[in-house]
């Protein structure tokens, strides 16, 4: 498609002359096929109506097969355990599940202090879970277990609901965990249940509305809600305990207020395990390509610090939503708090080479073994040593305090995203600020919907190109059409919008003229009709004989004027029928009254006759969208300007059609399989689509 004898070789074609350039705008413009309207690119692609498959009948259906498939989408493990290849896999999937559980130990611990449990109870949920995933999970690389952000959405729970004794005597502890691990296990059968139930359902799809920009300020922020919720123990303060919005504030408030109160040793101790875990992250950093496993930090610190504490008695002195649902539901019988997805043991679960869900099997192996034979030591170990634990696996998440700058530069609208969602996280805790950040998300979408970018396009020299104009110099409008192009779908919340942006960038104050006109011509009418009554009255002065008194109604009503005077009458309603019919039609001179168009109603006319509608953005039309392209087409008709639709998505036609748009005023002749077609169509015929009427109704 293109230019008419355009001269050279098509890849020279970009590197002419301005001269060359001009010369080819001015040669014939012309396809190089046949037009297609939609008309004939049903007829000639065969178009019909994709099928609608009845997936809900297959669900109804019973039968062995279906039975056995059923069981096998529920329980993969009966998939690909058969097919397991040992010798390849084995030994990956063992070193893989040893470095996870060296890691998730000491972080089952420390996430048990988020959840306001004592420390015991994160090694209980980090067995139970992870062997109930390796029988229902699907993914080979996630490692299930306790979660940072998860922990300290159940503290908030436990905490509200079992709240901080009012001595600290033993018994008053003892009876608060208990209460606290009551709390836990029933928020784990509850989530489990609701996790269940959704992955039934196929619910998981909702994550789609959680945008990265929204996940890394939450994130975000709950590390800063953890980091604040581990000084207490840093600096060995009693706390009186927070929830709802602001907590996080009063927190830090009464820390600060506190800290004379802080213990030396406490804040020692956490001191010297923060330093050595940051410095063997450092050594694991730098010897990572040597090092066949990461160095096992944290637990050499716990194993430190325990011994140390037990030796010298310093404690008296100081997506996959069923396998996810199905382990937390499990989990929660045995007295576990709700868990998730770790990114950080996943990715160490994956580069220290596991293959399969075995890993995760041998990590909880390892983990109920430690449970079996060293767990009563970890009574004694010191929670300043689990804060530090905590705070140092806090330094991913709060590095991305620095997409801030990244955001500022790359999208302003994602970093109002991500702000809003720390900033609400923070103040309002984990729960109000993600609800808040999803709504504030969805809604800032339907904002960028109502305010997409309008342009007018230009044809690119010798090309079947159009670009906005504004954009590119060398685009330029054809002369006679303009070619309307929205970045955005048209639906019910920029529908009038993307009118008003139409008539705007048309350069046609196109409501006054239309205004104007129906002035003009409603005068005209009065000044016919009193014409009319005015030739009646004379005519009857004239037929009636001399000296007698004739009275003359001079509101003679154009009823009268009919039975005086029927053919003059049927004149003019047969001339203000056309009239009418021209205005709403919108039709040249040659099919109306001269008294009707702009130019004999001394009205400016529109630089183009033709008007494009690129709908290739549109993805979807729903009634008000149907409504605001009827009433383009009647507008643009009363100034004379035809309307023309093209580059529609074959749904977009299906919902066109469904909504009754197409009819004998707007057919599938006026939409075109390009706006290149389009284009050629407007300048071979400028006037209306022949044999077509064109009246339009506005609506």
């Amino acid at each position: 498609m293109g230019l008419a004898d355009a001269s050279g070789p098509r890849d020279t074609q970009a590197l002419l002359s301005a001269t060359q350039a001009m010369d080819l705008r001015r040669r014939d413009y012309h396809m190089e096929r046949p037009l297609l309207n939609q008309e004939h690119l049903e007829e000639l692609g065969r178009w019909g109506s994709a099928p609608r498959t009845h997936q809900w009948r297959t669900w109804l259906q019973c039968s062995r097969a279906r039975a056995y498939a059923l069981l096998l989408q529920h329980l993969p493990v009966l998939v690909w355990l058969p097919r397991y290849p040992v010798r390849d896999w084995l030994l990956g999937d063992l070193l893989s599940g040893l470095s996870v559980a060296i890691m998730q130990l000491p972080q089952g611990l420390a996430y048990a202090l988020l959840a306001g449990l004592p420390p015991v109870f994160g090694l209980y949920s980090s067995f139970y879970p992870v062997f109930i995933y390796f029988l229902f999970g699907t993914s080979r690389h996630i490692s299930v277990g306790t979660f940072a952000v998860m922990s300290v959405m159940v503290g908030s729970v436990t905490e509200s609901l079992a709240p901080q004794a009012l001595n600290d005597s033993m018994i008053n502890e003892t009876a608060r965990d208990a209460a606290r691990v009551q709390v836990a296990s029933t928020l784990s059968v509850l989530v489990g249940l609701f996790q269940v139930g959704l992955g039934l359902i196929h619910f998981g799809f909702v994550v789609t509305y959680l945008s990265e920009p929204l996940v890394r300020g939450y994130t975000t922020a709950a590390a800063v809600q953890v980091f604040v919720s581990q000084l207490k123990y840093v600096f060995g303060l009693h706390l009186s305990s927070h929830s709802g919005p602001l907590s996080l504030i009063y927190t830090v408030l009464e820390v600060c207020w506190k800290l004379p109160q802080s213990k030396v040793g406490t804040v020692v101790t956490a001191a010297v395990a923060g330093v050595v875990l940051v410095v063997v992250k450092l050594l694991n950093d730098k010897l990572q390509q040597q090092l066949p496993m990461p160095i096992p930090g944290e637990l050499l610190t716990l194993i430190g610090a325990t011994g140390i504490s037990y030796g010298m008695g310093l404690k008296h002195r100081f997506e996959e939503l069923v396998a996810l649902g199905l382990s937390n539901l499990i989990g929660g019988i045995f007295q576990c708090f709700p868990v998730s997805c770790s990114m950080s043991r996943s990715l160490v679960q994956e580069s220290t080479g596991g293959n399969s869900q075995v890993a995760g099997a041998i990590s909880s192996l390892f983990i109920l073994l430690i449970i079996v034979k060293l767990g009563e030591l970890f009574h004694d170990l010191p929670k300043a040593v689990l804060a530090a634990i905590i705070i140092v696996n806090l330094k991913g998440m709060l590095r991305q305090l620095s997409d801030m700058r990244s955001l500022w530069k790359a999208n302003r609208a994602d970093l109002l995203i991500w702000l809003v969602t720390f900033t609400a996280t923070i103040l309002l805790n984990l729960d109000l600020g993600l609800v808040v950040a999803v709504i504030f998300s969805l809604l800032l979408v339907v904002v960028r919907t109502q305010m997409p970018h309008y342009s007018v396009l230009g044809q690119v020299p010798d090309t079947d190109i159009y670009r906005d104009v504004a954009e590119y110099s060398e685009a330029k409008e054809v002369r006679g059409v303009k070619v309307f192009r929205s970045s955005a779908t048209v639906y019910f919340a920029n529908a009038e919008f993307y009118s008003d942006a139409l008539k705007q960038r048309c350069g046609v104050d196109v409501d006054f003229l239309i205004s104007q006109k129906k002035k003009l011509l409603k005068k005209q009418e009065q000044l016919k009709l009193k014409q009319l009554q005015k030739e009646e009255k004379l005519r009857k002065q004239a037929a009636s004989p001399k000296g007698a008194s004739v009275s003359i109604n001079v509101n003679t009503s154009l009823e009268d004027m009919r039975s005086n005077n029927v053919e003059d009458c049927k004149m003019m309603v047969s001339s203000g029928d056309k009239m009418e019919d021209a205005t709403a039609n919108g039709q040249e001179d040659s099919k109306a009254p001269d008294g009707s168009t702009l130019k004999a109603l001394g009205l400016p006319q529109p630089d183009f006759h033709s008007l494009i509608l690129d709908l290739g953005a549109l993805s979807f039309v729903d009634t008000v969208c149907l409504k605001s392209l009827k009433n383009i087409f009647h507008d643009f008709r009363e100034i004379e300007v035809e309307v023309y639709m093209a580059a529609c998505h074959s749904p977009v036609v299906s919902q066109l059609e469904a909504g009754h748009f197409f009819d004998a005023s707007i057919t599938k002749k006026h939409l075109f399989a390009s706006v290149h077609d389009a284009v050629t169509f407007a300048l071979q015929h400028p006037r209306p689509v022949p044999d077509s009427p064109v009246s339009v109704t506005r609506l």
